[in-house]
């Protein structure tokens, strides 16, 4: 394989050439995007990153994922792009898990490619590396393209009002598909109920409860649900992942993990209060209310503790420690409530051993983390598959960066299936109509994206 090279060019319209970079894109049945949608956070090293083609890949299963990633990842030293589903949650925690949901989707439980064109986009740059050895020919195909912009919405625009509901909780429907759900709103308090049992008993602290709405059969266009969603609701850690005829269009605001050099950070979110649009000191109160909130404050706090237990099998003794708590971050339909904790990680350990520590995320499980998941397990009704994974991408070098796949859209092309999953953090102290109310509120941003209203 020729080495990669990486030649430089200035732009003028960032938000154009993100549209030209997916729509040359749609050539490739392999492609993944990484958008910051103008959010400038700690830690973020581009605005946009596009890996295109696949020249060798590894795709795997639940039981041996992580020993055939490490192999393939011995034997290249090049990019690596792609996800870890949450069903390697049977791999990483395995006693009493069963999984015999499914999920129509269909995404692997892990999937990675050596992409054969890398484009960055930073700044005023665009920096494209290829094995093609033809950077100002991809440009020029790139250049030709469509460029339809995605504009980033003011929040009043974004956030949307309150809408109508039907007598049973489901979304009313628009133009956009019609969606069913695998919980009725009735079915999904009771068993809301019956975890605060499991919490009252012991069994478990805090757990992460999920609920599915899907459509099939349905036909959509996946970019031009892309453009919908990344207008209704622009999030830091978005993106366009097509893998063949599977696609994720994710609109997540959370990191799992990244890595720079020997530091290790990871940013998990637990805490959410809706915005109120069209009223700044209301949605200021919003904003202000969950940083005092006990409940939200009490669920962070146990994500973290659980976050740096993970992270201390993998650092130096002592070098875990939470950089922020309770930090209160504003985005199109809610506030979040986010911590960072980071760590030095010990001599040797690879992405492949941080990953397996600490997966599933704190955040879309709960506390403690392996008695949650066989709750989860036995209580949700849909295999999460690719929903509350994690996409991103490894550096040669074994720097990587990892998102948290929520507030995301999934649609299979060849089945027809088109779905969304949405869940909040159980404890004691939960009022079920309110985590049915939170889910709805997280759905908001993708259900403006079909076209139904909110």
């Amino acid at each position: 394989m020729q080495p990669r090279t990486f030649v430089s060019f200035l732009i003028s319209d960032l938000q154009r050439i993100k549209m030209q970079m997916l729509n040359w894109a749609s050539r490739f049945n392999i492609s993944a995007f990484l958008d910051n949608q103008d959010y400038h956070l700690p830690f973020h090293s581009f605005d946009g990153l596009l890996a295109a083609g696949a020249v060798e890949y590894v795709r795997a299963s639940a039981g041996h994922a992580f020993e055939d990633l490490r192999e393939f990842a011995g034997r290249h030293h090049d990019w690596l792009f792609g996800h870890f589903a949450y069903d390697l949650v049977k791999e990483t925690e395995p006693f009493g898990i069963s999984q015999q949901a499914t999920n129509p989707v269909g995404f692997p439980d892990l999937f990675f490619f050596i992409p054969e064109i890398i484009i960055e986009l930073k700044g005023d740059r665009l920096h494209i590396g290829s094995l093609r050895q033809d950077h100002a020919g991809i440009l020029e195909e790139i250049l030709a393209a469509p460029g339809d912009g995605v504009g980033r919405q003011p929040m009043d625009g974004a956030a949307g009002g309150a809408g109508t509901r039907n007598a049973a909780g489901s979304v009313e429907r628009g133009e956009g598909p019609r969606l069913q759900a695998a919980f009725s709103r009735e079915e999904y308090l009771e068993t809301i109920r019956t975890l605060r049992e499991h919490i009252l008993r012991g069994d478990c602290y805090e757990i992460n409860f999920c609920q599915e709405f899907f459509s099939q059969p349905t036909d959509v266009d996946p970019l031009q649900i892309w453009q919908s969603l990344s207008k209704a609701s622009p999030n830091p850690f978005a993106a366009f992942y097509r893998l063949e005829d599977k696609y994720l269009l994710c609109a997540s605001p959370e990191r799992y993990l990244r890595r720079e050099g020997n530091r290790v950070i990871s940013q998990p979110i637990k805490g959410t209060a809706p915005r109120v649009p069209g009223d700044p000191g209301a949605d200021r109160a919003a904003g202000a209310g969950l940083a005092v909130s006990a409940k939200d404050r009490s669920e962070n706090v146990m994500v973290v503790d659980l976050v740096r237990n993970d992270l201390s099998k993998v650092c130096l003794p002592g070098s875990v420690r939470v950089r922020e708590l309770f930090g209160i971050y504003g985005f199109p339909q809610v506030y979040q409530m986010t911590s960072t904790v980071e760590g030095e990680l010990a001599p040797g350990v690879d992405f492949i051993d941080a990953i397996q520590a600490t997966f599933p995320m704190g955040s879309m499980t709960g506390a403690p983390k392996r008695r949650v998941v066989e709750l989860i397990d036995q209580y949700e009704r849909t295999s999460r598959g690719l929903f509350s994974g994690a996409l991103g991408y490894v550096t040669p070098e074994g720097d990587f960066d990892f998102n948290v796949i929520i507030r995301s859209l999934f649609y299979n092309k060849t089945c027809h299936y088109l779905s969304y999953q949405v869940g909040s953090g159980i404890t004691f102290y939960s009022n079920p109509e309110q985590e049915y109310e939170e889910c709805l509120v997280k759905a908001e941003g993708i259900k403006k994206a079909l076209g139904l209203r909110t």
